[in-house]
């Protein structure tokens, strides 16, 4: 198989950029990317563009990708828009690798970019509604519900102000955690604070305010067991990575000792399991293909993003990419082996919970961080001798798991 190399990476500060167009956001994230890899727009010979939210936020359904690329000069090249829930991003990243692996072109661009904020919140937290089949959506819920039976749920646990479908639907995964491996609240503050204290020292994260675990478990509620600290926020902004072969590293005069190998990556939908099956959870799965393909195991690993809508989230995730055995996911956050400075440093950008999850960016941005820690360029969160690096993101529902997985191997 043809090497692919990671040559150029850019982001915004993920947040509230109401003074902002999504134009904006994506000509800051692409020009970011193009001077970071030492190159022309001329150079680029495909783009995939992922977006999820403009279509309801702004009525702009179709050729999203096209209209922001063409404001920055981008244009004759082939783009195409890419919507797969969270995982838009990461999955516009798998096609431009498979762009320049097929020959079609030597040098692709991938960019996601979203304008999600608004005033009306009704609005937009709704732009998550139909990340789940809608035509069984009461028949959906009633089955997740079912999910954390037994688990005792305290009076007054859940906002009266509106919030997002999926943090209910993580709230059930978390129920049925507890109740399956005895996983606990502090288990998920942990994760929670981890994330928020590592993004004290990301200058491109939304938040960048460090809590303890106390302070996450009396912080106000969402619904049970999340608290708001735990819970991804509604974000602006967008991320970009160039992505180009042997070939074109020597022909464009690129610094082969900053180009990233890209090791694996590879997108997968999910199948239906029953709940005491999480070997078989989609992202489980995909992650052994993953590792297959790129020749390593989770031993290896020396970094990870991974997709923590919530703080269980990154529980489930740790233990389908192998980090630890399934039901130690809030353990081993517990000890503290998650953090910079652990075993595995799982989201030492401050994650999806602090960071921001600008949908159709998040993906790319974990990318973004990931090539620093590779690049030995993340500041006071760097890893030390990170050499090979993890990034999974997930999108929307189906059944009880994610409706699609993306895995990303990096190697320095």
């Amino acid at each position: 198989m043809e090497d692919i190399y990671v040559v150029g990476v850019g982001m915004t500060a993920f947040g509230r950029h109401l003074d902002k167009s999504l134009k904006t956001l994506t000509h800051e994230a692409t020009s970011a990317a193009l001077t970071d890899a030492g190159l022309k727009k001329e150079d680029l010979t495909g783009a995939f563009f992922g977006n999820t939210s403009q279509g309801h936020m702004e009525g702009q359904h179709m050729i999203r990708g096209q209209i922001a690329l063409r404001a920055m000069g981008i244009e004759r090249i082939p783009v195409v828009n890419v919507e797969n829930a969270c995982a838009s991003g990461s999955s516009a990243f798998v096609l431009a690798c498979n762009h320049v692996r097929a020959g079609v072109g030597d040098v692709a661009l991938a960019v996601g970019a979203e304008k999600m904020f608004s005033t009306d919140k009704q609005r937009m937290f709704s732009v998550f509604d139909s990340a789940w089949d809608l035509s069984r959506a009461p028949e959906i819920r009633e089955a997740l519900m079912t999910l954390g039976r037994d688990v005792d749920v305290p009076p007054e646990s859940t906002s009266p102000k509106p919030y997002s479908v999926f943090m209910d639907v993580y709230a059930a995964f978390a129920r049925s955690h507890m109740r399956t491996f005895g996983t606990t609240q502090r288990q998920l503050a942990a994760v929670a604070a981890k994330n928020h204290n590592h993004s004290v020292h990301n200058p491109l994260s939304q938040y960048q305010v460090g809590y303890t675990i106390e302070e996450i478990l009396n912080a106000p509620p969402i619904t049970f067991p999340l608290t708001l600290p735990m819970c991804s926020p509604v974000s602006d902004g967008a991320a970009a990575t160039i992505v180009c072969t042997r070939p074109a590293l020597r022909r464009l005069g690129i610094d082969e000792k900053r180009a990233i190998r890209v090791r694996a990556a590879l997108v997968q939908s999910g199948s239906n399991r029953r709940e005491d099956e999480p070997a078989l959870h989609c992202t489980a799965l995909a992650a052994r293909r993953a590792y297959e393909l790129a020749g390593v195991g989770p031993g290896d690993i020396s970094v990870a993003e991974v997709h923590d809508a919530t703080a269980m989230g990154e529980i489930i995730q740790s233990e389908n990419l192998g980090f630890c055995d399934f039901g130690l996911g809030g353990v081993i956050a517990e000890r503290g082996e998650t953090q910079l400075g652990g075993r595995i440093p799982i989201n030492p950008s401050g994650g999806l919970e602090s960071k921001g999850h600008p949908v159709g960016a998040t993906g790319l941005a974990q990318i973004y961080e990931l090539v620093a820690q590779l690049r030995g360029e993340a500041g006071q969160r760097q890893v030390a001798g990170a050499r090979l690096a993890l990034a999974e993101n997930g999108g929307g529902l189906e059944g009880i798991e994610e409706a699609v997985a993306c895995i990303t191997i990096l190697e320095r």
